[in-house]
């Protein structure tokens, strides 16, 4: 191994110890956001009603993003297949910090659903959220995979990430839809 590669391998270590520390960052503010005494009062006249929407707009573009980079690798474009991950990333992180403005900001929108659509909503509501919370650092791994090149890995690990993403990237736009008349 010469040095070039070595100094990568030791670059990729670092960054896999962030991504575990971002993950672990992101799942105590999610968790955190949830407590009232944690609520940031906003100034008079100011919301951020808006984000729902927004939110299931960055996770539809999230799931155009996944299939379009999904559709790449398997033409064999690799290029466009990474500029699309990187949409797809991009996008995520916007999600994140929009889903968490909103959340520390905004009380809990209830459903007020009932039989079987509820039972549906919730059912939907829960595996998104288990699956975006299994998923996170799933995400960060393969996209640093791929990133280091370690391409049988960015594969064997693409295989678990991609449809788990894509699940909640979907899911997402979903859940919203069934809650919008309850905002």
């Amino acid at each position: 191994m010469n040095e070039s590669n070595k100094l990568s391998a030791q670059s990729e270590k670092k960054l896999r110890v962030a991504a575990w520390i971002v993950t672990a960052l992101v799942l105590i503010l999610v968790g955190l956001m949830r407590r009232p005494e944690m609520h940031i009062n906003l100034p008079e006249g100011v919301s951020l009603s808006f984000l729902p929407l927004v939110h299931a707009c960055l996770n539809s573009l999230v799931a155009v993003s996944l299939v379009s980079a999904l559709v790449f690798i398997k033409k064999g474009d690799v290029a466009a297949h990474k500029r699309m991950m990187t949409v797809a990333m991009m996008l995520s992180v916007l999600f994140l910090l929009c889903y968490v403005a909103y959340h520390f900001t905004s009380y809990e929108t209830r459903f007020g659903g009932t039989g079987a659509v509820r039972h549906l909503y919730f059912y939907l509501l829960i595996s998104h959220i288990t699956f975006a919370a299994i998923s996170f650092p799933m995400i960060l791994f393969t996209y640093l995979a791929g990133w280091a090149n370690r391409i049988e890995a960015h594969k064997k690990l693409a295989k678990l990430t991609f449809p788990i993403w894509l699940y909640v990237a979907v899911t997402g736009p979903l859940c919203y839809l069934m809650l919008r008349p309850y905002y």
